[in-house]
């Protein structure tokens, strides 16, 4: 996890200089030589190393916890997983589809510990097959919904270290309205807004706050074949409104109140939401500027009809939408991709760039309905010119198309996993049921030595200043920034939020050293409690993260 360069495996399969000390005089002298570009090349473009042969689980959905350990989940009625539960312990649930799942002795959920790349099997008993997610201000996992006994339940998790014992939690207080394919965002308040789900057309807060469940046409599934309002894009605004995106429509929404405060423009390019689905982000908030300048991207998609007609392979959208929702008069600002691309999973960058990966060029989401395979990850740099933005990085060899998740880790690289286009665990075939666990270095780990946080405080108070140390930096400008830990799951990463913090010019306090003065987020609007990764960036470069609490 600490190498700043890996080997990318569409390179020389296995070589290293120890492999090459084999070869002797001219041999050696080429084979080092080839091998030398070969790491110029993936230091330019990133590099992807299997991390986990055989997770034996297909991660659907996926969420980094403060303990370096990733929490991993499958549906629980997919058959038997490649995964044993310790012995004597099983599950016993006649409501499973699949008749081998009904007394399972295979886990359906796990823990992967990022230090040594170890998986603990994780007991969970109803169906969590598309279900939705958020962590809590203490670092609790909260999942919500599913499909069958998992339909209306409300499941958590207090993460632990890899070698803990900690497991899911099934809680006796049912959701209001039960939920299959619904997103979850953290309010101010404490509590988190589920939106939508099949069949499902209202919000409800977990724990309940008082404000019950309300109707939103604008997630309503009457007059959609397809159904292209499933997994809504939602983000908490700066306002203390939601941004709710769905389908090509989008509204702010006053949670507090149960109201729509504003009807938004229509986002042109077809279906964005699932089964049509691209992807959404927040893109990162700054307090250079007071916490004002809110955009909102949104890339991909699939031409309409590829999900009620899976054989006609049709394209994927190739076009991306910004807006600033909070404007006078917001207006979508169009730009089109390098690739065209739906399934794909959009990640907010310590660098605050955005990484656009995983996906299909044809087709939709659900079983079998995958074409063509998007191999290659995109860099969008929100800051550039119009028409300069967009880079593409080296491809892996691995497909992820449905069911596949990604997310970032402490050390800037992304956890990528998952995907599985079968109703059940498929091992062989055309874009099989992936168990491999894949990194991905994005190019700035290949750019020599990050900074590294000496010292910062562990708590942040809202508004309060603090000073960071940092070693290895540059003396003209260190940038902190946090990073949420969102649940990953069907192309969109619910509740992923960067905040780049307002910092002074840093001081030289000598032996490479700096301090750099910096306030904390100023309310819970703009940072919701709970455990952030913070990052120093100098030259491009992130350091290590140390994660703190905010609130």
């Amino acid at each position: 996890m600490g190498s700043r360069t890996t080997w990318s495996s569409a390179g020389l399969m296995g070589s290293s200089f120890t492999a090459l000390s084999c070869f002797l005089g001219f041999q050696f002298m080429v084979s080092l030589l080839l091998s030398s570009l070969q790491l110029q090349v993936v230091e330019a473009q990133g590099a992807w190393e299997v991390i986990v042969n055989n997770a034996g689980i297909a991660s659907m959905h996926t969420a980094v916890t403060r303990f370096n350990t990733a929490v991993l989940l499958d549906r629980t009625d997919i058959g038997p997983s490649q995964l044993p539960l310790p012995d004597g312990v099983c599950r016993n649930d006649p409501n499973d589809e699949a008749s081998s799942s009904t007394y399972d002795c295979t886990a359906h959920s796990a823990v992967l510990d990022l230090g040594t790349n170890t998986i603990r099997p994780l007991f969970i008993q109803t169906d969590t097959w598309c279900s939705s997610g958020q962590f809590n201000a203490d670092g609790t996992l909260v999942q919500t919904g599913g499909d069958n006994d998992g339909f209306s339940k409300i499941r958590t998790l207090d993460p632990c270290a890899g070698d803990g014992d900690c497991n899911w939690v099934e809680t006796d207080v049912p959701l209001q309205n039960g939920r299959w394919y619904a997103t979850n965002a953290q309010l101010p308040d404490g509590t988190q807004a589920v939106v939508g789900g099949r069949g499902i057309s209202t919000v409800e807060y977990v724990p309940a706050n008082g404000r019950g469940t309300t109707y939103i046409p604008l997630i309503s599934n009457a007059n959609d074949a397809q159904n292209d309002n499933l997994y809504p894009y939602v983000h908490l605004l700066p306002n203390n409104q939601l941004f709710i995106f769905a389908n090509q429509d989008s509204i702010l929404y006053d949670w507090q109140s149960n109201t729509v405060a504003n009807n938004l423009p229509t986002l042109p390019g077809g279906p964005r939401n699932y089964p049509s689905a691209g992807s959404s982000v927040l893109l990162p908030l700054s307090g250079f500027n007071g916490w004002t300048d809110t955009e909102v991207l949104i890339c991909g998609g699939a031409t309409y009809g590829a999900f009620l007609n899976p054989g006609a392979a049709l394209p994927a959208t190739q076009s991306c939408g910004r807006i600033s929702p909070l404007d006078a008069n917001p207006a979508w600002a169009l730009e089109n991709m390098p690739l065209q691309r739906n399934m794909g999973d959009m990640l907010l960058l310590p660098d605050r760039n955005v990484l656009i990966v995983n996906g299909a060029a044809n087709g939709a989401q659900g079983w079998g309905n995958a074409q063509n395979p998007v191999l290659t990850p995109v860099l969008y740099n929100p800051n550039g010119a119009a028409g300069t933005r967009f880079q593409t990085l080296g491809a892996t060899d691995i497909p992820r198309v449905y069911h596949s998740t990604a997310n970032v880790l402490p050390d800037g690289s992304v956890l990528v996993a998952g995907s599985n286009t079968h109703q059940f665990y498929t091992l062989t075939g055309y874009l099989a049921t992936e168990l491999r666990i894949e990194r991905f270095s994005p190019p700035y780990l290949g750019n020599g030595a990050g900074p590294v946080i000496a010292n910062a405080p562990a708590e942040l108070e809202y508004g309060a200043a603090w000073t960071a140390t940092i070693n290895n930096g540059n003396a003209e400008f260190i940038d902190l920034s946090l990073l949420s830990a969102p649940y990953s799951t069907h192309s969109f990463a619910q509740g992923q939020r960067l905040l780049q913090l307002e910092t002074a010019v840093p001081a030289d306090v000598g032996g490479g050293s700096y301090t750099v003065d910096t306030t904390a987020p100023p309310s819970s609007v703009i940072a919701p409690s709970g455990y952030y990764m913070l990052f120093a960036v100098s030259d491009g470069i992130p350091s290590q993260a140390q994660w703190v609490h905010v609130g």
